[in-house]
């Protein structure tokens, strides 16, 4: 079982995601997810905050990749959610909650 984090938006709103390593195979599946570095044990800081219709087509060959290297990335935090409209309103509450260096 992956380890989980808790991600609070603008909003106060706060989101469960699951921790894998950049470069996993991903399954075929909708969801929001973050691209993300341990600053210190247990916290994490976002570098890079999306949204996709599929894990497997948009992570392993991400545009951002470069930049999210360069500003040190090393996980990938996944949140499985199949709606459309709440996968843009979690992305859009996340990216209002803070600095993003790659978004």
């Amino acid at each position: 079982m992956a380890d989980k984090c808790n991600w609070t938006g603008a909003s106060g709103k706060t989101y469960e995601y699951e921790i894998f390593l950049i470069g996993i195979n991903w399954n075929d599946v909708a969801g929001n997810y973050i691209f993300a570095k341990q600053s210190s044990p247990g916290r994490w800081e976002s570098i890079y905050i999306g949204e996709t219709e599929s894990f497997k087509d948009r992570l392993p060959n991400h545009n951002e990749l470069p930049c999210i290297r360069r500003n040190g990335g090393t996980h990938i935090h996944a949140h499985v959610n199949s709606n459309s409209r709440a996968r843009l309103d979690e992305e859009a509450d996340l990216l209002a909650s803070g600095k993003t260096p790659c978004n």
